[in-house]
Parts: structure tokens; sequence; C-alpha cells
């Protein structure tokens, strides 16, 4: 972001000789050159010269001018009672925003009202609940090279704070590949930078934030993080970790506004990536964890799992889902808490309702420590105080739950003192009354009975002056400037006693006082205004006293989402279907053995799946082929998905699984470039491919699907071959090939480890019909043009393509179909040396088609105009159901 702060160079150079207002605003955005300041001037935040127009042109407000003695300049507002909508406007326009907010009362005030900086909100250190997601995490983060005493260069010490809940970790990865690794996991708002800080890819999702680099010095972090731990080498690694996590806190106290620790930040938890399933980005994003480009948001594995009742519980299971256990004992303890809940079905229910009715103690925590939290926050914080003990009765007999029963702390005293001290139902403003509970305080408690004794008798004054002095229009009112006053209209005014003291002139009547309702209205408001300031001392020192437990609060919060987390996991696995996985032994030899798997997300948008069994030994590798569509990719994906959700302690989709305990999952699914880094989407696939060859173990598995496509069929079959050879000869990982190269399929007949499944279709005719049904063997063919027919393809291309898959293979569609009848006959696939049908007859069928559209004769202004659409289709984000309708649309401009 470009500082778009201060004032116009002309105004600059002057700035000395501009009203002292202005002055004040151009010192501010001096303090802070990195963001947007937002200036209280009453009831509005105001931005002057170049911020006015961004704040203008980002929150879609008028841009007015303001005169003054120094001429003419922009001037732009928002209003602060509905401020939030506009800072997340800016927040989202990657803006940081320091608000100046007026920390002096204008009418006591003997000049120019004092403002300093008191927030400065940027992406990744949001607390607003306005601005946030309920059971979102929003992270700042920083990253570290780590050098030992010689010099030399070991790994990279990562750190990331979330300034809303005052969770915060550190970690320490090897290489530089590693790192973005975590990044991706941790999916950080915004990355801070020194000059000397570690390159990490420019295409992450985050904003990158240049900060003073003394922030990163090694004295510097360990003297702000002996203010957070007492000892802080033994929480903290090495070095990198101590740097890092000393930036991240620095960054957050100053965005937050203090001038010391962030006293919710109590606890700071160190990582290993050794011990978790490790997932990198293309991991991620290819088994759509969390993100679908696909219809609907919730067709991702975190959407069929999140059954979750509160933010609390939401936030655990995404971090559960970032980061598997490769601890065999902790993933049985979580299944078998897990499988307690699926079987007793009363207690589920239960758990889930009263579950619900908690509220996100986290924030809570952190707005109770940082003194921002109002009366109604201590109230929700009471209300969910007050389902612990049901929560503890309702696990009490779960022996699986027994851990998280003994850590349920009900906090009775902090429940105790804010139910004694808080009205039930308090108002948002702290400074106006209501707040504390009557008999909470004696002094309180005189200061309103002499405010409501004296209001009383000043409801009873109307009718006794009337009777006293016969004026039967006569009447007691009340406004903000005057007071209480006695109203007489004009024509009763000779009837007015001697006692009466004229207050005001009206057109049409006179307004008194008397000295008795002069005394009783400076008893009333003097008590109302000391009971109002006693009300908010009250408070805050039951805030204080609040605050000082936030441990307690944060440890509470962190069993209560556990606990969501584990209900969330059973309600899904009975709502779908799942079993216990068995985990296999940690000295066996790691195998897969999966009867009647699903994919978990494609089978909740199908009216149909049809269930695969998937048997692979240690060190095996499957090659598996088929046609497009058959169902490889999901097939691979779901054998996938059943070791993560095991390793997260969640059942798995399936009728029976015994699986290992992996330490990594790598997935080369899918293509897109990366036009931005220079990636065609063959280097793309090579780059990921390298780092499978050489980061997988014996306990990884590994996914691959059509690798080697990228380039000529030549090439490709020969990258295709001897990376399965590598994996199998070298690596031992355990392995799912899925490609069109039949010819990597003789590999099963050279290599004990190596087998062959295929995906079977069968063809009546000019129709083909996936069965989407894994089997033994080879698949006898692709049906490539089998496929673009039904996807819309001309006709004369189509036939075309059979010509020329004709005159280069022989007669293509009659050895296929009769493969095809022979395997349906026997129930069995085509043998894998299948003499009929050419090994490269899927490579030249696409071959085909190609020559085929290329020999369609169109008329130029039809190909400007499929050209010219075809430029602005960003393929790359594009799902396979959206490429088919895109290509439709095209099918059908192409015949007209």
């Amino acid at each position: 972001m470009t500082p778009v702060t201060g004032l116009p160079p002309a105004m600059a150079d002057c700035k000395d000789d501009v009203t002292p207002m202005l002055s004040q605003y151009v010192e501010l955005c001096e303090q802070h050159p990195d963001a947007l300041v937002l200036f209280q001037v009453g009831d509005f935040y105001e931005a002057f010269c170049e911020a006015a127009e961004e704040v203008a042109r980002v929150c879609e407000v008028t841009l007015t001018q303001r005169e003054d003695s120094t001429g003419e300049y922009p001037m732009a507002g928002i209003p602060i009672d509905n401020a939030a909508s506009y800072l997340e406007r800016l927040v989202d326009a990657d803006y940081r925003v320091a608000l100046a907010d007026q920390v002096e009362d204008a009418e006591q005030a003997s000049g120019l009202v004092d403002r300093a900086v008191t927030r400065v909100i940027t992406p990744g250190t949001v607390v607003e609940d306005e601005l946030l997601a309920a059971g979102s995490t929003t992270y700042v983060a920083s990253v570290v090279e780590r050098e030992t005493d010689d010099g030399e260069r070991d790994g990279y010490g990562i750190a990331a704070v979330d300034a809303s809940t005052g969770e915060c970790f550190v970690t320490t990865v090897p290489t530089r590949g590693n790192v973005r690794e975590e990044l991706d996991r941790i999916q950080p708002n915004e990355l801070l930078v020194a000059g000397d800080a570690p390159t990490v890819d420019p295409d992450g999702n985050w904003m990158e934030t240049e900060i003073d680099a003394e922030l990163f010095e090694r004295e510097v972090a360990r003297d702000r993080l002996s203010e957070y731990v007492a000892d802080p080498d033994r929480r903290i690694d090495n070095d990198a970790e101590a740097r890092a996590c000393g930036a991240v806190l620095a960054y957050a106290e100053y965005t937050q506004g203090d001038d010391g620790p962030l006293e919710y930040v109590s606890r700071i938890r160190r990582h290993d990536h050794r011990d978790q399933l490790r997932l990198d980005a293309a991991a991620i994003r290819s088994l759509e964890l969390f993100d679908n480009r696909g219809a609907g948001s919730r067709a991702t594995v975190f959407g069929v799992l999140d059954e979750t009742a509160s933010a609390l519980g939401r936030r655990c299971l995404d971090r559960w889902l970032r980061r598997p256990l490769v601890d065999r004992a902790e993933i049985e303890a979580r299944l078998d808490a897990v499988d307690a809940l699926v079987g007793d079905g009363i207690a589920r229910s239960d758990l889930h309702d009263r579950l619900g009715e908690a509220y996100d103690l986290e924030r809570l925590a952190g707005r109770i420590s940082q003194e921002r939290a109002n009366a109604r926050d201590l109230r929700a914080l009471y209300a969910t105080l007050s389902i612990v003990p049901e929560l503890k009765e309702l696990i009490a007999d779960i022996p699986a739950l027994s851990d998280h029963h003994a850590r349920l702390d009900e906090l009775r005293d902090v429940a105790t003192l804010i139910d004694e001290a808080i009205t039930t139902d308090p108002p948002m403003e702290l400074t106006e009354g209501g707040v504390i509970k009557q008999s909470f305080d004696n002094e309180l408690d005189t200061l309103r009975t002499t405010e409501q004794d004296g209001r009383e008798w000043v409801a009873d004054l109307e009718a006794a002056e009337r009777e006293r002095t016969g004026i039967d229009s006569l009447s007691v009112g009340h406004n903000q400037v005057h007071g209480y006053y006695i109203e007489v209209t004009n024509p009763n005014l000779d009837q007015v006693p001697d006692d009466y003291t004229r207050r005001q002139t009206l057109k049409n009547a006179e307004r008194f006082y008397t000295p008795e309702l002069k005394e009783r209205e400076d008893e009333i408001f003097g008590a109302a205004d000391r009971a109002d300031s006693l009300e908010y001392e009250l408070f805050c020192d039951v805030r204080a006293t609040v605050a000082a437990e936030t441990d307690r609060i944060q440890t509470l919060a962190s069993v209560i989402a556990e606990l969501d987390a584990l209900c969330s996991l059973a309600i899904a696995a009975t709502k779908n279907d799942y079993v216990r996985p068995d985990l296999q032994a940690a000295a066996a030899e790691p195998s897969i053995e999966i009867h009647g798997g699903r994919h978990p997300v494609v089978e909740t948008t199908q009216q149909e799946f049809v269930p695969n069994d998937t048997d692979l030994d240690a060190g095996g590798v499957a090659i598996i082929t088929g046609p497009n569509m058959s169902g490889k990719s999901t097939y691979m994906r779901q054998v996938a998905l059943c070791c993560l959700l095991a390793q997260t302690g969640s059942f798995v989709p399936a009728e029976a699984a015994t699986l290992p305990v992996l330490d990594r999952i790598f997935t080369r699914v899918g293509a897109s470039d990366d036009i931005a880094g220079g990636q065609s989407t063959f280097m793309r696939e090579m780059s990921e491919l390298t780092e499978i060859l050489h980061d997988a173990t014996d306990r990884s598995l590994v996914l691959l699907d059509e690798v080697g496509r990228g380039t000529s069929t030549a090439d490709g079959l020969a990258i295709a071959q001897a990376t399965t050879e590598f994996i199998h000869d070298e690596l031992d990982a355990l392995t799912l090939f899925a490609t069109h190269y039949h010819g990597l399929t003789d590999l099963a007949d050279e290599r004990a480890g190596v087998h062959n499944l295929h995906f079977a279709a069968t063809r009546e005719g000019d129709d083909v019909t996936f069965l989407h049904r894994v089997a033994p063997g080879a698949s006898s063919a692709s049906y490539g043009i089998e496929v673009a027919r039904m996807a819309g393809v001309p006709t004369p291309v189509v036939d075309r393509a059979r010509e020329v898959v004709a005159s280069t293979t022989g007669d293509a569609s009659d050895s296929d179909a009769a493969a095809d009848t022979a395997d349906d006959a026997a129930g069995q696939p085509a043998a894998d040396n299948d003499t009929t049908t050419d090994p490269t007859a899927s490579a030249a069928a696409d071959d085909a088609l190609a020559d085929a559209l290329a020999d369609q004769t169109l008329d130029a202004e039809t190909v400007a105009a499929v050209a010219a659409e075809l430029q602005e289709i960003d393929i790359a984000t594009m799902t396979p159901l959206e490429a088919l309708n895109t290509l439709d649309e095209l099918r059908t401009t192409l015949e007209r």
C-alpha cells in the first residue's frame, strides 16, 4: 500500500502555518506514516487532503471541501456510530487504519481537544467483533532465518499471533519450502518483514508489512518475551523463534494501542512440524479441505465435518484439520472420545445443545483483558459459565472424556461476582447508569435512593402547586439546558406566587423555579452524576477482577472448544454413516485397506455414489487407468481423505478401514499456470513432482494425476515411467498414479510392488456409461472422443477425430467396444498386455481431436468472436462443470 497520509506537498511545506487542528492531524500522520489516519471530530472520523480522497473512493462517501485560513482542501468523514462497515471496506482494500480518538472531554478542554491514536486496524490485527467472522482466525505472522554459532544458515523460525483471541505459537522449519508450507497452513492475514527478512513466495494471500528491523533483534525480542513468559528459554527453542515471536508481539501491542504486554496472550505454544501430518499448499488445495471453487461454500471437507455449535469449536476443528496428528496414542484418544459420543445419542444431542449457548470466550477474554469489554460482555461470560455445570454432568459418565471433565473449571467465584454486580440486561453504554445491580454497593444505593426520592417529589409537585396557586394549567417539566421548571401561561401570570423566580421566557408562557425546586434539582442531578460515575468505577473494578482470571477463562475456552469439535465429528460420523478406522500397529509396515470407501464431499453432492475398495500394500504403487470423468481423481482423493480424517481423529466414510499413521500426504493433482510467477502448467507440475521425489518417505502417501501430460507424448510417458520406477525402487511410498499412458501399465509385469487398477465403462453405439467402479487390471480404452462428444464438441469434429484415430491405430472404436464387451461378460478387466489397443491410443485420440478441430471450417467473424471470449476466460479458476458449460456455449456459437 502506498501511504496516503498528511497534507499535499504544497501545504506540507508550510504546515506550521496551518490551523491548530490540521497541524495536530499532520503530526499524527507523521507518527503513523504507514497508515491512513482517521481523526475524530465530534461524532465523525474525518480524513483530510489525500487521505480524504482515498476514504471517499473506498468508502463511497461524499468528498467535501473544508476552508480555513490556509485555503480549501478535501475532507471526507464516516460516522463513528456506524464506523465498522466503512473500516471493513478500508481493511479489505489492504489499508492500515489509525483511529485518532478524542482523549479529552471536549466540554472541559481549554483549547484544542487532545487526540491520540488509540488503535491501528490492520488485516492481521483486527479485534472488533463487527469486522470478524464468527469462529474465524486472524493471524499476523513473521519469519526469521536461523543462524548457528558459526554463522551457518540453519532453518527458519516462524511465529504467529491472533490479536482477537490471544493465541500465539512458534515453530522452526528446516527449509524455505517448509516456510511456505507452514504459512499455507496458518493462512496469516498479514506477514511482517524487515529489510533483511527472508523472501517468501509472493503469491500468498496476505499483506506484507515492513516494520522496524530493530524489533527483530535478539535482545529486543527476548526482553519483550520476558514480559509474557517467565523463562523464554524453556518455551522458545532458538533465537530465530524468539526474534520472530518478539516481532509479532511488538506489532500486536502497537496496533492495540498498548504500551505494555497484552495480558491475554498468556500462553505461547510451540509446534513441531514433525509432530503433525504435513500438508503443503498443493495438498490443502487439491483435497479441497477449506476451499472449493465449485458450487456451495460448504462443499469442502471442513464444511462436511463442521457441525460445531460455537465459534470456539469451529476454530478448534479448523486447527485440527490443518494439523492432523501423528502420535498414535493421541489419535486413538480422540477417536475414543468420538466413538463414545457416536454411541450415546442422548448425550451427544444434549451436549451439542448446551455448547450452542457458549459465547466466544477467547475473544471475550481478550476484550476484558484490554478493558474494552462492556457490561453485556460480562453477562455473556456469565451465561457461558452457567452451562459449565451442565457440561460436566453430561460427560461425567463417559470415560473417554474424563480429562475434559477434570479440566472444566466452573469459575464459580467469577460467575458469582458478575451475577451479583451486573444487571441482567445492561445497556451498551457504561457511563449512563443502569449497569450495577441494586444492593451491590451501599453508597450507590444511597445515591440512587436520593435521586429517586427527588424525582418522585418533582412528580408530585405539579398537583401540589396547582392546588396552592389555583392555576389549573400549571405544569412542571424538565429540559437539558434549564433543568426543572414550573411553567405558567401568560393569562395566569398575575396568580404567580412571590417565591417563584423567573427562569425562562417563552412566547406564550413563563418558566419559574422555587428555592425548594432548585434544591431538589441540585440533589437529583448531583446524586445522578455521582451515581453514574460510581457505577463506572465499580464496573471497572469488577472487570479488572475478572481480567485477573484470564488464564483460567482461556483454559476453559480450550476445553469447551475441544468438546464442541469432538461433538461435531461425532455428529458428522452419525449423519454421514462413517466408521471408526483401525490404526495399524506402529511397528507394522504401512499399508492401506479400505472397504467401501467414499469421498466425504462428493457423496454429499450426488444422489448416488459408488463406493470402492482400496488395498495398497507397503511400498505399493497402483497405476490407475480409465476414461476421463470415470472417477480416477475422486478415488485417489477419497483414499487420501480417509487417511487424513483418521489422523484428525474423525471417523471415515467407509464400511471398514485399516490405515497407517502417515507422515505426509503429497498431491500432484490438477494443473494450472502460475502466470505471475512465470511458471507454465508443466513447469509447476515438475516443481511439485520434484518436491515429492525429494521428500517422500515410506510413510508418505503420494497421489499423482496425469504426470507428464504437459509435454509431448513420448517425453510425458518417459517422465511418468521414470517417476514410477523411482518411487517404487527408492522411496517405497504408498502411491496412487492415475494416467492415460497405457504403456505405463507394463510396469506391473516388471516390478512386484506395482499393480494396475482401472475404471471401466460400457458403450452402446455412441453412448458411454461410466460405472465409477474400480477393478484390478488395466483399462482397454480412454474414450476421449466420446467424452468430447458428450461435452458438446460439434459432430463434424468428433467424426473427423474418429477417422484420424482409425487411420493411426486401426479401427479403435471396434476394438475398444469388443474389449469392453469381453470385460463386462467376464466381470474382469482386459489383460494388462492387451494387444488389441495401442498403448498410445489415448494420446492418438487427443491428437486426432485437435487435428479435427483445426480442420473445422468456420467463418472468420465467428472465429474472432470465440477467440475473444476465450481470452477472457480464467481457466485456472474454473470448475469442471463451469468449463463444460462454457465449452457448450462456445460450441453453440460455432454451430450458428
